[in-house]
């Protein structure tokens, strides 16, 4: 006898699937306007996005200097490398080490963070669990192995269940981390309504870090610098796209 396979009743969809989806759809947007009335105005310091721009700068010309013209690269590492007017020479920062756990500035933000992020995925992911326990919402269009039972099974324990089929817990994670681009449609790139993109945030610390010490950081970037020499890439980019053009022209 063949396996016998589950048909789900349309009513899931209606009273199941779609409100879990538009709690979750509401919540984000709930949780973009109040972390946005709990950051209020952030005060920007000038010097340190200044000097992690500067580092940025000194790191694109070191990659990709061979693209431009020996003089203009000179220039540029001039103006870095300089032995007496270098700005990794002149520039010195003093160094204020700061303690997340005696900042006061930085406790503050954490306890926002897990207020606004942590703390309702939890009550609403918990609430769903209690409400439509026991669900199946929807089936996963490919077969998976035994091992995605429980990421996509969360409170059903059904040993002969086929691993596809996605339980209503589940269907709920899935929904957070996969409206972002909803979000990013109606709130724009910049938005705190995508969870994903606030764990990345929290794990990387930002698109441009700030360095811990950037009288360090200059020295690095200095020695770098110094050791790089220009490679010029296009010396011979208008034979090879004559010899190119040839080729193309010639008799097939």
């Amino acid at each position: 006898m063949g396996s016998l396979e589950l048909l789900l009743d349309a009513s899931i969809r209606l009273w199941v699937v779609l409100p879990i989806v538009f709690i979750t759809f509401l919540s984000g947007l709930l949780r973009h306007h109040v972390t946005r009335l709990l950051q209020g105005d952030k005060k920007v310091e000038l010097e340190p996005l200044s000097d992690s721009q500067v580092l940025l700068r000194s790191r694109v010309l070191r990659e990709n200097g061979k693209y431009i013209p020996r003089q203009s690269f000179i220039m540029r590492k001039f103006y870095f490398n300089d032995v007496e007017n270098g700005f990794f020479k002149k520039t010195k920062r003093k160094v204020i080490q700061r303690n997340p756990m005696t900042d006061p500035t930085m406790v503050t933000e954490m306890m926002k963070g897990n207020l606004t992020n942590v703390l309702p995925m939890i009550l609403i992911g918990g609430w769903i669990n209690w409400a439509f326990s026991g669900f199946l919402t929807t089936k996963v269009p490919f077969p998976l192995t035994l091992r995605f039972k429980p990421m996509l099974q969360r409170g059903i324990e059904l040993v002969s269940l086929d691993a596809s089929w996605v339980s209503s817990a589940s269907w709920y994670f899935l929904n957070v981390f996969g409206l972002r681009s909803m979000y990013t449609l109606l709130l724009g790139q910049d938005n705190a309504a995508d969870q994903s993109r606030i764990m990345q945030d929290q794990m990387t610390g930002g698109a441009v870090p700030v360095p811990p010490d950037t009288n360090k950081a200059f020295k690095a970037e200095w020695e770098a610098m110094e050791i790089t020499e220009h490679q010029w890439a296009l010396e011979n980019v208008e034979e090879d796209l004559i010899s190119q053009d040839l080729n193309l022209d010639g008799p097939h």
